[in-house]
């Protein structure tokens, strides 16, 4: 049985993810990338007509990992449980990929278009919203409350995992509070229910 090679398109945006993995803090050229996928420049922009489509390409990549298991996590559980589990699944899969959790800081975007830091604004907006939907949930069907205001439920748990995000982008990386249970307690019970 052979394995399926990757599309050119996947092998760029392995080639990206992997590049900005290898050089944190540094700058992603298309002539570096085009090398790194042993391509020339010409043949990255039949696939993708700019560097900013590549970056997209890899935020497409990202809505549909994290997304696709967010949907998921939302069909069965308690709604603390499945909080938990969105932020769990946020930085875990942020953890796996460093090179990814540098667009979703905006680090790997400095200087880049500002479209591409629309869409990763609209990446967090969705994710909040899906948590909103949850706590909404819980009221209804599981008759609790959240302690914070009305208009913006998930305020109590949403600041921490943007912070665990930036930690996993620090040069000298702190473990992933995933990996080591710390969310356990720290987002749900009791800051978010009462």
């Amino acid at each position: 049985m052979t394995d399926k090679k990757p599309s050119r398109k996947e092998q760029i945006l392995q080639s990206l993810a992997h590049m900005l993995e290898a050089a944190p803090g540094g700058r992603i050229t298309t002539a570096g990338l085009a090398k790194e996928v042993g391509v020339s420049e010409a043949a990255l922009y039949r696939h993708f007509p700019s560097k900013a489509k590549m970056f997209e390409g890899l935020i497409s990549f990202i809505e549909e990992a994290i997304f696709s298991r967010i949907n998921r996590i939302m069909e069965d559980g308690k709604a603390s449980d499945q909080v938990e589990q969105i932020l769990t699944l946020l930085l875990a899969f942020t953890e796996r990929n460093p090179g990814i959790t540098r667009l979703l800081t905006g680090d790997a975007l400095t200087g880049e278009n500002a479209r591409l830091h629309q869409r990763i604004q609209q990446f967090y907006d969705r994710v909040e919203s899906q948590v909103k939907q949850v706590l909404r949930d819980a009221e209804f069907k599981e008759g609790l409350r959240t302690q914070a205001t009305r208009p913006s439920p998930p305020t109590c748990c949403w600041p921490w995992p943007k912070g665990a995000l930036r930690n996993l982008c620090a040069p000298v990386s702190k473990p992933c509070p995933a990996r080591t249970g710390q969310l356990n307690g720290r987002c749900c019970s009791p800051p978010c229910f009462v």
